[in-house]
């Protein structure tokens, strides 16, 4: 889809890389320039391949900061992971805590503390959903958030069909979405677990604002559905086209060239 031909709600708001090395180094500098400029309020925070060079990048854009740089960002670092698992902790490779961990908390020598993540190891998940929204909104709400797209047009496990106003809360994931995630399992959807706690779309729309990166020739398709369907609750991510926040970024290969 050329430029000239994107929906107008999109208007200012959307850039486009040749290379996904390019689009992490992007997306990577403006997290950067958030946790520079202080955080008013905290990161929110996804996982996901579409995230792993831009944690990448991130880190090495981190580290070579002078020392006293580096250490007020450690100081200052507030973020809250969107998902985890049912059934997974800290410990269990597959996690989202154990890739959070592996990608920012080990190299750049964060308190784990700083950055929260659902417990998938509480014995009332949907309990802990609920705990876990009240305590991004003691903390005053996400201020820059971070997302992916699912296959299915998912953000976070906000599985379709979702409204806007959906909540956080613990859910059955679907078929495409165990598929989607079965890399981090060996590559068996069967080994990818059946539930996960999520922050609902009430959470992310709350956000101040919204950065959406789409990567690979395997979301062409429901990115081209993204650009050119009206809000619905069969596509989740299209709840954001009214977000005033909103930036989407994507590589060429996701606009199909």
């Amino acid at each position: 889809m050329p430029s000239s031909a994107l929906p107008a709600w999109l208007a200012g708001r959307f850039e486009c890389f040749d290379h996904p090395s390019t689009l992490a180094g992007r997306v990577a500098e403006l997290l950067h320039q958030e946790l520079s400029d202080g955080l008013k309020r905290p990161l929110g925070l996804a996982t996901g391949r579409t995230m792993e060079p831009v944690y990448d990048a991130l880190v090495v854009r981190l580290l070579a900061l002078p020392a006293e740089q580096l250490t007020a960002i450690r100081e200052r670092w507030r973020s809250f992971n969107l998902d985890e698992y049912v059934g997974l902790g800290p410990a269990q490779p597959g996690s989202f805590a154990a890739e959070m961990a592996c990608r920012l908390v080990t190299p750049l020598s964060l308190k784990s503390a700083r950055l929260q993540l659902p417990d998938g190891l509480a014995a009332n998940p949907a309990a802990e959903a609920s705990r876990y929204a009240k305590a991004v909104a003691a903390a005053g709400g996400i201020g820059l958030q971070l997302l992916g797209l699912g296959s299915n047009g998912h953000v976070g496990f906000n599985e379709p069909p979702c409204g806007p106003d959906a909540p956080s809360r613990s859910l059955r994931l679907s078929a495409a979405t165990r598929h989607q995630n079965a890399a981090a399992f060996g590559g068996d959807p069967g080994r990818v677990p059946a539930g996960a706690i999520t922050l609902g779309l009430e959470q992310i729309l709350g956000a101040e604002r919204i950065l959406l990166v789409v990567s690979g020739s395997t979301k062409a398709g429901i990115l081209a559905r993204l650009l050119s369907e009206p809000p619905a609750p069969s596509l989740p991510a299209s709840w954001l086209q009214g977000h005033p926040g909103l930036r989407l970024f994507v590589d060429r290969a996701a606009m199909g060239g």
